[in-house]
């Protein structure tokens, strides 16, 4: 390892990383406002805004993936994992990709979670997008 790497601080590791990348964040549903801004111009159909938007939050996934794997490589296993309970993406949380997935998406995941685990897609859910779909499955289970 060279001695500006071992000096450098994770500040300037973690830019090494995100600006080659032109990241940028915006939320599912900005992306899809968008798209629904263009379906009602009639610029674009219905069915292709969603095979649009699916495929851009599928890409999205997979490079946030591997800027995970390359962050965890620069700066540790720790803070990752932290950063990802934040985000509700860590191993305790019980739905991998959760922000990104539709109630009907979330609903096919609760088969056979346990009272804790439904308990901990409650509450997400109720603090985000506090879909009403999500909610009344996880009731449901919960009895």
């Amino acid at each position: 390892m060279s001695e500006q790497r071992k000096s450098s601080t994770p500040r300037d590791q973690l830019r090494r990383v995100i600006n080659p990348l032109d990241l940028v964040v915006i939320t599912r549903a900005r992306l899809q406002e968008v798209f629904d801004e263009a379906v009602e111009r009639g610029r674009i159909t219905r069915g292709d805004a969603a095979d649009l938007v699916g495929d851009v939050l599928a890409r999205g996934r997979g490079q946030a993936d591997d800027l995970f794997a390359e962050l965890e490589q620069l700066l540790g296993r720790a803070p990752i994992e932290a950063a990802r309970r934040v985000a509700g993406l860590g191993p305790e949380f019980p739905i991998t990709g959760y922000d990104d997935l539709t109630a009907a998406e979330v609903v096919a995941e609760l088969d056979g979670m346990s009272d804790a685990n439904l308990r901990k897609v409650r509450e997400y859910e109720r603090a985000n997008a506090n879909r009403k779909t999500v909610l009344g499955a996880v009731e449901r289970k919960l009895g």
